[in-house]
């Protein structure tokens, strides 16, 4: 039996720069079975070229996202609490040193798959490394991972990944993540923005995704929720639940009678005369055994 996938609930740009919300992203990510929480940790100076700050207020308004360095052990020592893995995103290469101390792994998201220098300052530091796959060909994947790789990244995880906000699931091309671990060799998992519980549980039972991140929001009242790739709560509680208890009923494999079966086994028809139950506890039955 395959250990059940792993759910990462991603809080973005959700938190409003406001750690008791921070804290309560985390406590909703341990109350709904995931295995860990990430947060992402940039300074939007640092982020986007000074051409697009000087000619878009937009972006340069995104400084209100960025996570305070400060808050990194307060949120490491809840995740603790709740036995939650804690990772983050570094944008900045500065990040990762700021990261070290706290993280359990480092994620690396899609748009910044290209710039090495941050890949190898991630797999330098010998944690595992999460690396999303949006927008880039094979040969791309492969080059980062070659990259992650040789700067001593000794634990790799991929995510397929559609860098559309959200993902439509005509677009989801999931058949990939099996294209990505039988090239690579590494586990493959799904970085989701297309909120379908369909695309989530074909991710998992129909191409063995070991990982699921996802956005969270927990009232429509993030930054990012508007967009329409996060999930609230109560979308995504089902789907960790049914894909939880879904891997519960794999069993062993061996084909022999479940203890629930045990009753039902002396109801089956008899062999000599072809009537329930079998011959041998018709003449000790009462009416208050369960009739099938």
């Amino acid at each position: 039996m395959r250990q059940s996938v792993q759910f990462v609930a991603e809080v973005s740009s959700n938190h409003h720069q406001d750690l008791p919300r921070c804290l309560a992203f985390i406590d909703t990510a341990a109350e709904l079975g995931c295995a860990a929480v990430k947060f992402q940790l940039f300074k939007v100076r640092e982020l986007f070229a000074p051409e697009i700050l000087a000619g878009s207020p937009i972006h340069a308004e995104r400084e209100q996202w960025e996570l305070p360095v400060s808050f990194l052990p307060h949120l490491a020592e809840r995740c603790r609490r709740h036995r939650l893995r804690f990772a983050c995103t570094p944008f900045y290469l500065d990040a990762v040193a700021e990261l070290e101390p706290y993280v359990d792994f480092f994620k690396i998201a899609s748009y910044e798959l290209l710039w090495h220098d941050l890949l190898r300052a991630c797999a330098r530091t010998g944690k595992p490394v999460v690396l999303s796959t949006g927008m880039a060909t094979l040969q791309e994947v492969r080059q980062a991972v070659h990259v992650l790789r040789t700067a001593g990244c000794r634990d790799v995880t991929l995510l397929h990944c559609v860098s559309g906000y959200p993902a439509q699931p005509q677009d989801c091309n999931l058949a990939c993540i099996a294209t990505l671990r039988e090239q690579l060799g590494c586990p493959v998992g799904w970085s989701d923005h297309s909120v379908c519980p369909g695309v989530v549980y074909r991710a998992v039972y129909g191409w063995g995704a070991t990982m699921v991140e996802f956005h969270l929001d927990l009232d429509q009242r993030g930054e990012e929720y508007p967009i329409g790739h996060c999930w609230l709560p109560e979308q995504i509680a089902p789907v960790i639940q049914g894909i939880t208890l879904g891997y519960m009923a794999d069993g062993t494999g061996v084909k022999s009678p479940a203890p629930s079966e045990a009753e039902e086994r002396q109801w089956r028809a008899d062999p000599q005369d072809g009537l329930r139950p079998l011959r041998e506890i018709r003449q000790t039955w009462t009416s208050t055994v369960s009739v099938p």
